[in-house]
């Protein structure tokens, strides 16, 4: 395994971060108690210390599970994120958003869930529209100074919207946005126009969801199968949404480069991901240990110069998606 220094955190953690969203009983293709046990347990054999989970997952299952896995170890060596923004369980006036009341509900929930005393990296999973921002990092900022929360990160929105964010902080004396969770791959790199060259000059930490594109990276394009977990309505449908513009022929070429290399297609987009100078950690989300496994070796996988220009080279502009 490598491992990376997060942003400014001074947090070391692998190179790979483990998606937790399938850890659950909420949808069919999700994971169970042991199944999930399972999968945290190889990750940890293979070096992996930095797991991203969110309160929403599974109403909670998913920090229940790996919480309980995670008790098991040294708790010390593990890097534990999750998430607040969205609902869990029954709906009511005060279960989603990032109202100072929502934030520090749902933090106590969230450690509890977890039983851990402090969590590693606290994110907004999205913006509050009906929340200002300095009523947000006000109530982050306590939760810091409390100790129970070490380092806080945000999720996918537009720039100027975290630059608006990272001002406040500066004014304000308040706790700053260290690590940004954003949306980015081979066939969707809308974020290099402005958000990481933001998060590179002020040094926060960039792990990436849905480093595969949901699917649309591991398989070749006519291969490409809607499943329940790719279900439109899901948001995950990915020969819909990236097969527009120059996503067909990255692709292929990313098959093209597999089999000259000898490896998957997954395995070539996310040695993409580790050699790209942006990106500290995607975040591997996989119901299969075999493709950690895979996820693992392809660290292993020196893309040269031209096999990244080649792999880049079709890419066009895109409408921006997966802010809400």
């Amino acid at each position: 395994m490598e491992y990376t220094t997060l942003g400014s955190t001074g947090m070391e953690v692998s190179k790979i971060c483990l998606g937790c969203m399938s850890f659950g009983s909420e949808e069919s293709w999700m994971l169970d108690r042991e199944e999930s046990r399972e999968l945290i347990e190889r990750a940890i054999d293979l070096g992996v210390n930095f797991f991203d989970t969110a309160n929403a997952y599974s109403d909670g299952e998913s920090e229940e599970l790996l919480g309980d896995v995670l008790a098991e170890y040294d708790r010390d060596r593990q890097v534990v994120a999750t998430k607040v923004r969205f609902p869990v369980g029954d709906e009511h006036p005060h279960a989603a958003g990032l109202s100072r009341k929502t934030i520090e509900q749902e933090l106590e929930a969230s450690l509890d869930r977890l039983g851990m005393e402090t969590i590693d990296l606290y994110q907004t999973h999205r913006i509050d529209p009906n929340t200002p921002p300095e009523t947000t990092l006000r109530a982050l900022d306590d939760a810091v100074r409390r100790g129970d929360v070490r380092h806080v990160g945000t999720s996918s929105m537009w720039a100027h919207q975290l630059g608006r964010r990272l001002r406040i902080s500066e004014r304000e004396d308040l706790v700053q946005f260290e690590t940004m969770q954003n949306h980015y791959h081979l066939a969707y790199r809308e974020e290099e126009r402005e958000m990481l060259p933001l998060c590179d000059r002020e040094d926060i930490g960039v792990i990436p969801w849905g480093p595969l594109g949901q699917g649309f990276l591991t398989r070749p394009f006519d291969a490409l199968e809607r499943t329940d977990r790719g279900d439109p309505d899901n948001h995950h449908n990915p020969t819909a949404d990236y097969a527009r513009g120059g996503g067909r022929e990255i692709n292929e070429r990313v098959e093209e480069l597999a089999d000259e290399y000898g490896v998957t297609m997954a395995q070539v987009a996310l040695a993409w991901q580790f050699q790209n100078e942006y990106v500290d950690a995607p975040i591997v989300g996989t119901t299969s240990v075999e493709h950690l496994e895979q996820a693992v070796e392809a660290l292993t996988i020196d893309l040269s110069e031209s096999d990244v220009k080649y792999l880049e080279e079709p890419y066009e502009p895109q409408p921006i998606v997966g802010h809400e």
